[in-house]
């Protein structure tokens, strides 16, 4: 018999896979009142760009744009603020220190939820030190709901909702349901990508506390 999830449009089908896949398993909450659940973490990471691909339920998911790769510049490209006026992702706040980037699918499924909060409230103090930024298809409004809703105040939170520029330039939009692929990036003083994973499969984790020891590192050496 056939998986009616599969009969769904791809959006559709994705959104509902990473739901039904973040249900497994409770963890521990926060002072948010965010009840952490025992998702898969990624141990390896896809690659960028067109030509290659991640995967949803075992089925490949074309990523198109231009790849990169540590050791590549952030590419400027400008993304939505809350209030909608335009914001480029080289010159942020947080521009000219270590910055943590992590690109969700959308802030309304559960890994990317639980994602979102491991940055805010798991990162063990790396918010004095640097920016945290969130990068997501979801609109502003979504964005800035999540946000509230969720008490996050630590982090800056993107959207590529308009044309998906970020996406394209960074080799992380997937062809087909019009979504990024979930990744996680620690980019330098300098604006070069020193450590980026790109989970192989939607359903999974990056490995945000490597990430982290990553980007202490850099903080330390500098």
């Amino acid at each position: 018999m056939r998986d009616p999830v599969q009969t769904l449009h791809p959006i559709i089908a994705v959104t509902s896979i990473l739901l039904l896949t973040a249900c497994a398993g409770m963890g521990g909450s926060t002072e948010t009142g965010f009840m952490y659940q025992n998702l898969p973490v990624a141990t390896s990471s896809a690659v960028a760009g067109e030509g290659h691909s991640v995967l949803f339920k075992g089925s490949a998911l074309g990523l198109s744009g231009s790849g990169i790769k540590a050791g590549d510049t952030l590419r400027d490209v400008k993304l939505a603020q809350f209030d909608l006026s335009l914001m480029n992702i080289v010159h942020t706040k947080g521009e000219g220190k270590v910055r943590i980037i992590s690109v969700v699918p959308s802030l309304d499924t559960k890994v990317c939820e639980q994602q979102t909060h491991h940055l805010s409230e798991k990162n063990h103090g790396l918010d004095k030190m640097v920016e945290l930024i969130t990068v997501s298809i979801d609109t502003p409004f979504a964005q800035k709901r999540f946000a509230e809703e969720a008490k996050i105040r630590n982090i800056t939170f993107l959207s590529d909702y308009r044309g998906a520029e970020f996406g394209k330039s960074h080799g992380l939009l997937l062809k087909e349901p019009h979504l990024l692929a979930r990744a996680i990036l620690v980019v330098d003083s300098h604006n070069v990508i020193r450590y980026i994973q790109i989970t192989p499969e939607l359903a999974q984790l990056p490995d945000l506390d490597a990430a982290f020891k990553f980007a202490r590192s850099l903080v330390t050496a500098s």
